[in-house]
């Protein structure tokens, strides 16, 4: 259960409501992009040539960040640290710099409040973006309605789960980064993370040009509903928001048989794949289990709530949206170097394809949408089954399965050592042989999607960098 309440006193909300106009926001930015150029890799600036112009940086935002603070006055202790935080990594002459006291005192998650602004300035890497820490500075506004707020508050609890919206930012997040980690934050330690956040704005944004694209390269009539999701930036926001809720706590949920952050393991990049699609068809089920338990209420003549109304209205969008993005924009964008979310977006098509769901036929296609939950449901089933089944198997075992899972849909490169037979020196050898067997693309695209991608490569790359009103 989530504490909607702010213990520290709210701004008034138009106070900061043009904040990215005032002299003092562009400062920073000024001077946090000033630093960028003379940061190493892990943010610290060595060369002390260059100290003299960090530190006239380093004031600048500091000052500016003073002057911004009326306007966040939920976030007043994160501040005065943030400033404690600059101003020690400019008397200790710009080593490695260590936010961990700023960043402790963060906690945007207290402050789910919808239409609420954070100034969030960290030296960090941005995923999907610069893998160098620096000074970055973003202005962001929380994304709220009240139907999350009562979904979070009953069945989908999820109490780190931070949404935003991208108001203004420095040059990291010019970039395919939709997401706001604390780990990613330069800290002499790791602290317990209290929050996540992510930009459905961004999300929503890139799914409504990518997808309005796609379906006219491929012919494809969309649902009235979904093409109305195409035209309302507002309401695309609010289905990634419920979306990614749902997502963001499967990770911690259900019969786990290794630990869910992945990502901090050497592993075949197709576990990753198999444990995000999980998760986002665990976010198609759910969706369908509220569409039709408040369908059934309506239908007997039963009264919904204005956001239970919101609820039945976005669970049918997050279905479309999760089936869409999957097989319009993951399965062909990044490079095909270990791309874990590319391959969960491969499989999920030709999933349904052999299923009879979808349909290539006279360079049109066309999708059976009464048919479509049952088997994205059933796909779900086998992960899920595959997972449950693996908590009594050794890793690699689990991993020979879940390659199994994979293959039984789509084919795996010709040269594939692990599609042949992984050699008995592999098989009892250390786990690192097995990962270095997996070829950089061990399923290659299928021919459909190589002439998909070359006709969506221009609208793919012109999303880097995209903000809600450009789509």
């Amino acid at each position: 259960m989530s504490t909607l309440s702010s213990p520290a006193p709210l701004a008034p909300p138009e106070l900061a409501a043009s904040i990215e106009t005032w002299p003092a926001w562009r400062e920073l930015k000024t001077a946090a992009e000033a630093l960028h150029p003379l940061q190493v890799a892990d943010g610290s600036i060595p060369d002390a040539a260059h100290h003299a112009a960090a530190r006239e940086n380093v004031a600048t935002i500091v000052r500016a960040i003073d002057e911004l603070a009326p306007a966040f006055a939920h976030d007043a202790a994160y501040l005065t640290a943030l400033t404690g935080d600059f101003r020690r990594w400019s008397e200790s002459n710009f080593g490695i710099p260590d936010f961990l006291d700023s960043l402790v005192e963060f906690q945007p998650q207290q402050h789910r409040v919808d239409g609420i602004r954070h100034l969030v300035v960290f030296p960090m890497y941005t995923q999907n973006g610069s893998r160098q820490r620096h000074v970055e500075a973003v202005l962001v506004e929380a994304i709220w309605p009240a139907f999350i707020a009562e979904l979070e508050s009953t069945d989908y609890g999820n109490a780190l789960f931070v949404s935003l919206r991208l108001i203004d930012f420095t040059s990291g997040y010019d970039t395919n980064s939709a997401v706001l980690f604390p780990e990613t934050v330069a800290m002499r330690e790791i602290p317990t993370f209290t929050w996540g956040g992510i930009f459905q704005d961004r999300e929503a944004a890139r799914y409504r040009r990518v997808v309005r694209a796609a379906a006219e390269i491929t012919k494809l009539e969309l649902p009235a509903d979904a093409a109305r999701m195409l035209d309302d930036a507002a309401l695309a926001e609010r289905t990634f928001v419920m979306w990614d809720l749902i997502h963001d706590r499967t990770h911690m949920r259900g019969d786990l048989p290794f630990d869910p952050f992945m990502i901090k393991q050497r592993m075949p990049y197709f576990l990753y794949a198999l444990e995000e699609l999980r998760c986002d068809l665990t976010a198609f089920r759910e969706s369908v289990r509220i569409h039709d338990r408040l369908r059934r209420r309506s239908d007997r003549g039963e009264t919904l709530s204005a956001a239970e109304e919101e609820s039945l209205e976005h669970a049918r969008l997050v279905q479309y949206a999760v089936v869409f993005d999957r097989i319009f924009r993951f399965a062909i964008t990044g490079s095909r170097v270990r791309n874990y979310d590319g391959l969960g977006g491969q499989l999920l098509f030709a999933w349904l394809h052999q299923r009879g769901v979808l349909h290539w036929t006279d360079t049109a296609l066309t999708i059976d949408w009464e048919a479509v939950p049952d088997a994205v449901v059933a796909l779900a089933d086998s992960i899920d089954e595959l997972y449950w089944a693996s908590i009594d198997r050794p890793k690699p075992v689990h991993w020979l399965a879940a390659y199994d899972l994979i293959r039984g849909t789509l084919p795996p490169h010709p040269a594939s050592r692990w599609n042949r037979g992984l050699p008995d020196d592999v098989l009892a050898g250390p786990l690192s042989g097995y990962t270095d067997a997996v070829l950089d693309d061990e399923f290659p695209l299928s021919m459909f999607y190589e002439a998909l991608e070359k006709k969506m490569r221009p609208v793919i790359a012109s999303t880097a960098g995209i903000r809600a009103g450009d789509a």
